[in-house]
């Protein structure tokens, strides 16, 4: 009705209109007036995306999502609950970055591989007998970050790592020849075990172990029991080594 007759005024006038209408006059001036003044709400909520936009661009860098925006405001005593801060960062345009979730292949299927040597005994008698190596992955802002590391199954400890932004073959035969370099560079006769990453049955990794004078074993298909477990060491260096090491989103992981 109020549209109706604002729409219309310019040409007939707001009295005549009313008349018309059977709406009284003063009734219409009196909505135009509230709608021209904004509501507590609208008020608030131009005050709150001020505040949004500083945390997100301060204390966030432009990487902060919703929940680690509302929570910082209210750690810093903002009171405003956390679909608000949802729905103004929406009307803002900004949202937090957030990684791929889609994991990333590490194997290839169907590739041709050396036997399983250990047969799911991850034990050793002596050190530098069995190593295990593996690869994992940590998803950051800027995207996947891996760790490549090989474990000696005696005492469980990483003796090899190596952290990159790519799962390229250099990743793994850097972690082996640290590990090699870590062990005095002699460990001929040495059982490595590995899953059907494409990294571990490249060739460049084979020729490698055959220069050390280690056996190849390798995991069937797709099965996760035919890796060891990760010991404590192993996963602390997957988690911090991506902080002290490399550039780019290496450093930020």
């Amino acid at each position: 009705m109020v549209e109706f007759i604002d729409t219309h005024r310019g040409r007939f006038g707001v009295e005549p209109i009313c008349a018309v209408l059977e709406v009284s006059p003063p009734t219409f001036w009196a909505v135009k007036e509230r709608e021209s003044v904004p509501s507590a709400r609208a008020v608030r909520d131009e005050w709150l995306k001020k505040e949004v936009l500083r945390v997100w661009h301060g204390p966030g860098r432009g990487l902060y999502g919703a929940r680690k925006v509302w929570g910082q405001l209210n750690r810093e005593g903002v009171g405003v609950v956390r679909c608000t801060v949802e729905r103004l960062m929406r009307e803002l345009g900004i949202a937090g970055v957030t990684a791929s979730r889609k994991r990333p292949r590490t194997t290839l299927p169907g590739r041709d591989c050396p036997v399983d040597l250990l047969e799911r005994d991850f034990t050793a008698d002596a050190p530098d007998l069995r190593w295990g190596a593996d690869i994992t992955y940590v998803a950051t802002a800027a995207g996947w970050v891996y760790t490549a590391f090989v474990q000696d199954l005696f005492s469980r400890r990483v003796v090899g790592w190596q952290v990159a932004d790519h799962l390229g073959a250099d990743l793994a035969l850097d972690a082996l020849d640290m590990a090699v370099w870590a062990r005095g560079g002699s460990v001929d006769g040495l059982v490595h075990h590995s899953d059907r990453g494409v990294q571990y049955t490249s060739i460049r990794y084979a020729e490698r172990l055959d220069q050390i004078g280690a056996a190849r074993s390798v995991g069937s298909k797709d099965d996760s029991y035919d890796m060891p477990p990760p010991s404590r060491s192993t996963v602390s260096t997957g988690r911090n080594s991506s902080t002290s090491t490399g550039t780019g989103r290496t450093q930020r992981a």
